[in-house]
């Protein structure tokens, strides 16, 4: 048997390499898919990657079907400390079932978490992993002078956005973006509009919250938008691998003078 600590430090005993996996994260199950072919047994209604994925589905990932994930005996659950809750969590460990919690906040955790558990598990392809951190490397430092400060509004009705601590926030450091509310007490603030910091540039993703080019933009006016691909900036996983090149074009278009969504 092999014995692991997941990225929180919960021991994760595992009698072999896992051949029947239920993975609670969208983004987790496209890593997985993409490393561990035939491996996922359950995954969530929100796992839309790859599009092409034949598992069972087992909920939502705050709503998962405990009964339904024990009924597939899994070898392996795949969680997240801030996708999953700790109750739903809790429970499958109480029944007897192997979790492994990922707890990824940056970029660098991501590459460095997901890593660790493609080793744990034995994955025989994780090409897109080296090919990830290759890009991300390749991101050049932006100057001081170049730099934008932005606020990350993620949902409407009511605001919410991008606070302290995030996955998101730090994709957006490397591309020269600074999140105005990265030293919020909250990883995801509830704030009015009126009451944001100064800022230059909206950020404005297309999940959760489904933001447009018509649903959006009009609320922050005139300050340049930027409609940005949501995966790209929250999903770890393969996503990784073209998200810097995806969401730097789509932040030009909005610093550019004239390409500001035009407001409704």
């Amino acid at each position: 048997m092999a014995i692991h600590r997941d990225d929180t430090g919960a021991v994760v005993r595992l009698d072999a390499a896992p051949r029947r996996i239920v993975s609670l994260v969208p983004s987790l199950t496209e890593a997985l898919a993409a490393s561990a072919p035939g491996t996922l047994a359950g995954v969530t209604d929100w796992c839309s990657h790859p599009v092409d994925l034949d598992a069972v589905r087992i909920g939502g990932t705050k709503n998962p079907d405990i009964d339904a994930i024990t009924r597939l005996a899994p070898d392996l659950i795949i969680a997240n400390a801030e996708e999953n809750r700790p109750d739903d969590i809790d429970a499958l460990r109480s029944a007897g079932r192997q979790v492994w919690v990922t707890d990824i906040r940056t970029v660098e955790q991501a590459l460095h978490s997901m890593a660790r558990l493609l080793t744990a598990i034995e994955a025989p392809s994780c090409s897109w992993l080296d090919d990830a951190r290759s890009r991300w490397d390749g991101v050049p430092q932006t100057p001081a002078a170049k730099r934008r400060r932005a606020v990350i509004t993620i949902w409407r009705r009511p605001w919410m956005h991008v606070g302290s601590d995030t996955y998101a926030g730090d994709v957006l450091r490397r591309l020269g973006i600074d999140n105005v509310l990265a030293d919020s007490p909250e990883r995801y603030p509830r704030i009015r509009l009126e009451d944001l910091p100064p800022h230059d540039l909206a950020v404005l993703p297309d999940e959760p919250y489904a933001f447009s080019s018509g649903d959006g933009p009009e609320s922050f006016d005139p300050l340049p938008c930027a409609l940005v691909d949501g995966r790209s900036l929250t999903w770890y996983g393969p996503a990784m691998v073209d998200a810097p090149l995806i969401l730097a074009g789509q932040l030009a278009m909005a610093t550019h003078a004239g390409n500001r969504p035009a407001a409704t």
